[in-house]
């Protein structure tokens, strides 16, 4: 029997005994056309009086043909998009299990803080006398980020994780460029974020990649062969994407900072060493922080991001503007290069200063936690993650399982051998059980990776049902249920893409289709 009592053992039987229905939809499962197939081009849902005659500018550059936009009444724009929401999985959906992404829940306090006058609607151009509220709320949370990481200086301004990444190496850069070196080489780990690689190459140094050992860690030995006049920086996540910590992070930043070299660390899955680790002390020289990551900030396509960066002493004067200093008249930010107190800013990495509703959002996030329960949200996210990997090692294989994992329990598709059923296709199968799935083939140092980062927002019956789904089918698999998984998803608004077409050769445009010839004809 299903969960439904109806006595379907695969979700193909019961997706074949489902009536056809004369509209395609499927109760509230609705199908409906893209907005070009559901509006007419000869219509419009607003009504624009005739121009008054005048002369353009757009001298040989005005169209000669029509845009051919579809028109729609009000009430059909708003039914079209509010459809799309309902076929978006989101953290407000249910459990959001991508392995290092950690897609928490963002609690509606923060967001009714955000709304407050004063936050929602300031200008970045208005004087800064009348916006010292705004510039104290980013002091206090520049000092929560200093507190808890035991960096020198914090910079807000950099919009997302990769954007911080870059501040953080263009200020290695600068720092070397301060002494008069042209170090050309940055070494990354092969656990490593795949920006990291990114991000040296964008500003041209040459990458090199440090290998990882059996048990899924960085070599301090290692780092210390690659290690040469030439290095500017080790670019290193800790804790890393297999789900373990460096345990001997001390010792590699040792070896990186006697080489005239700096410390970067991924700051991704701080949410696992929250409260617990102050990365200064581990030699760490600068880090990117997430807020959407670590402090509930809305991801992905909540956004904005925000993506503040800490920088040791040694970092620190190269950090970029605008720079928050408090002065007797109260706080100011510095905005020009060269300035008193920034004379060796790396520059602007931004227009302006970052985003004020995402720093609201994280110092409420900090305020109504405290210290304790900051230290607890990383306790029980990696107690989630344990509890997950403990649930389902007689079932799953999982590499590395000797060390406690730390945010994300990470499995490799060894038990799938002579399944004839692959990571990916275990993927898919889960749609149908009503979860977006985990992520999949990643790390790349693991075979048919699948890692799974449940956070800290589960409760223990969420984190249960999504583990007896996985062992579901897990079992399902072992048994030769192939066409559960093969032809999965079955319930999902569209079957399985040609993910290799879709990849080689994407259509990126709409075009109208030819229409159908009448049978006379």
């Amino acid at each position: 029997m299903n969960r439904e009592g109806r006595g379907a053992t695969t979700p193909q039987i019961a997706s074949r005994a489902a009536p056809p229905t004369f509209t395609g939809n499927r109760a509230l499962d609705l199908e409906e056309g893209l907005l070009f197939e559901v509006g007419r081009t000869e219509v419009t849902g607003v009504d624009i009086p005739e121009p008054a005659p005048f002369r353009d500018r757009l001298g040989g550059h005005a169209r000669t043909a029509p845009l051919e936009l579809p028109g729609l009444s009000e009430p059909e724009a708003m039914r079209h998009y509010v459809r799309l929401s309902r076929m978006n999985y989101g953290i407000d959906s249910g459990l959001f299990p991508l392995g290092s992404c950690t897609m928490k829940h963002n609690p509606r306090l923060n967001e009714k803080m955000a709304r407050l006058p004063g936050f929602a609607d300031v200008h970045p151009l208005q004087p800064q006398s009348t916006v010292q509220g705004a510039l104290d709320l980013m002091a206090e949370l520049s000092r929560y980020l200093l507190e808890l990481t035991g960096m020198a200086a914090v910079a807000l301004s950099p919009k997302a994780g990769a954007h911080g990444e870059l501040c953080g190496m263009m200020a290695i850069k600068a720092a070397h460029a301060a002494k008069g070196q042209k170090r050309h080489v940055v070494l990354v780990p092969e656990s490593a974020h795949g920006t990291n690689p990114a991000t040296a190459a964008l500003i041209g140094y040459e990458v090199r990649s440090i290998p990882a050992r059996a048990d899924g860690t960085v070599d301090p030995e290692a780092v210390k062969a690659a290690l040469g006049p030439e290095v500017a920086a080790l670019m290193l996540t800790n804790p890393n994407t297999c789900g373990l910590f460096e345990r001997d992070v001390v010792a590699i930043a040792d070896a990186v900072h006697g080489a005239g070299a700096y410390f970067y660390s991924d700051g991704a899955n701080f949410n696992a060493i929250l409260g617990k680790v102050r990365v200064a002390d581990l030699g760490v020289d600068a880090m990117h922080i997430n807020l959407h990551k670590t402090f509930s900030t809305p991801h992905g396509g909540g956004g904005p991001g925000a993506g503040p960066v800490v920088l040791s002493a040694a970092l620190a004067p190269f950090a970029p503007v605008p720079a928050l200093v408090a002065t007797a008249d109260g706080l100011v930010l510095v905005e020009e290069e060269g300035a008193a107190g920034v004379e060796q800013a790396l520059g602007r990495m931004s227009a302006f200063h970052g985003q004020m509703g995402m720093f609201v959002r994280a110092l409420a996030w900090m305020l109504s936690h405290g210290a304790d329960g900051m230290r607890q949200a990383s306790e029980d996210a990696v107690l989630s993650a344990n509890y997950i990997r403990a649930c389902l090692m007689d079932v799953m294989s999982a590499p590395f399982a000797e060390r406690p994992a730390m945010h994300e329990a990470l499995f490799d598709d060894a038990w799938l051998a002579g399944t004839g059923i692959s990571t990916l296709d275990v993927a898919k199968a889960l749609i149908d059980e009503g979860y977006h799935p985990m992520t999949v083939y990643f790390p790349l140092v693991v075979h048919g990776a699948m890692l799974i980062e449940p956070t800290e927002s589960e409760s223990k019956a969420s984190l249960d049902l999504f583990i007896a789904a996985l062992r579901d089918l897990a079992m399902a698999a072992k048994a030769g249920d192939t066409a559960r998984f093969l032809g999965a998803p079955y319930y999902a608004p569209r079957r399985r893409l040609d993910e290799t077409r879709a990849a080689r050769t994407p259509v990126l445009r709409w075009t109208k289709p030819e229409p159908i010839p009448d049978a006379a004809e």
